[in-house]
């Protein structure tokens, strides 16, 4: 392929790329190095009483935000080096609550509590995913082939649900007097509040996604299924090879690089988890990393944002993504170069 026509082809996406996601990312990265702060100065402000001739004024020294000629507010920019990780993470407290053995205190720090639940839901949730998907896959392909088509349909309709508006119909079925409720509180004759209590709401949202999530592997574990070498299982079924076994020596090593894709896919998504927090209001008791970014970015009183502990919280959780897929990347790379 000639320079020119390999340029004309990738040229646009590098462009793209860089465009949309290189530079979002040095900006990031930058800010979370620096403290954007409006500028204030002190005025002298004079203050009076109705009447006259008794009016009596009074002057009083107030610190007010500049603004320039048109109005708006006057910033500065300041580097602070680590300053916004140390705030994010806030270390010292950690070891405080750490040195007194209270575990339980360390979940009150917004970092860690964060950090906490999101990898629990990352890998909790993965062989949930992978495991169901896999069992889906393995059912569809032994249906008849007239009914095969419709129960692939409804076995993607989870996945097909936007995620914020299958997480409000869970929790719909669940919240106060909802139908899943009321049932479990016809079966055992008590008062059951799925959303008091932490844990509760974390086992909803691991369903959730197990849920939402499990056809996407489905689907393409199922499509794997198609490829699986014929005369491997035939000669396994002479060998005298139970179905397990057929499955364990033969199905799933032919299915390791889906595998490992699909965990990839999943540890990406699943540890940016956010729709969850927000479809299933866990705030008060339950927050992720992406949700911690996000607290970050509200405005205060006084109008101002945390950008550059927003940037320092962004900047984690692509460090703890990156951790994570440390191990299926390795994977994935022997196993191209054994087939390379």
């Amino acid at each position: 392929m000639r320079t020119k026509t390999f340029i004309a082809f990738v040229g646009p996406s590098l462009f793209l790329m860089l465009v949309f996601i290189a530079a979002p990312l040095v900006t990031v990265f930058w800010n979370s190095f620096h403290v954007t702060k409006p500028v204030y100065e002190f005025v002298d402000v004079e203050t009076c009483t109705p009447g006259f001739p008794t009016q009596v004024c009074t002057t009083s020294r107030k610190q007010l935000p500049v603004l320039d000629e048109f109005g708006e507010l006057v910033t500065k920019t300041d580097f602070v080096g680590l300053e916004s990780y140390r705030n994010v993470l806030e270390l010292e407290r950690l070891w405080t609550v750490l040195g007194d053995w209270d575990w339980r205190a360390a979940n009150n720090i917004k970092f860690w509590q964060a950090l906490r639940f999101t990898l629990l839901f990352t890998l909790v949730t993965m062989p949930l995913v992978i495991g169901v998907g896999l069992m889906i896959a393995l059912t569809v392909n032994t249906t008849l082939s007239a009914i095969r088509g419709p129960v692939i349909f409804v076995s993607l309709l989870p996945f097909i649900i936007t995620p914020v508006i299958g997480a409000l119909s869970i929790r719909w079925l669940f919240i106060g007097d909802g139908i899943l409720t009321a049932a479990m509180e016809w079966y055992t004759g008590r008062d059951i509040a799925m959303f008091a209590q932490g844990w509760t709401i974390e086992l909803m949202m691991y369903l959730y996604r197990v849920w939402h999530v499990a056809p996407f592997a489905f689907i393409v574990f199922y499509a794997g299924l198609q490829t699986v070498n014929q005369d491997a299982i035939e000669a396994a079924v002479i060998d005298g090879a139970s179905r397990f076994q057929r499955l364990r020596f033969v199905v799933i090593p032919h299915l390791m690089p889906l595998i490992v894709f699909v965990t990839l896919i999943h540890l990406m998504d699943a540890y940016r988890v956010f729709e969850e927090i927000v479809g299933f209001s866990s705030q008060a008791h339950v927050i992720s990393l992406q949700w911690l970014t996000y607290d970050f970015l509200q405005p205060d009183e006084a109008g101002t944002r945390a950008i550059s502990r927003a940037s320092a919280s962004a900047m984690l959780t692509m460090v703890g993504i990156v951790v994570l897929l440390v191990l299926p990347l390795r994977r994935a790379w022997r196993d191209r170069r054994g087939t390379g």
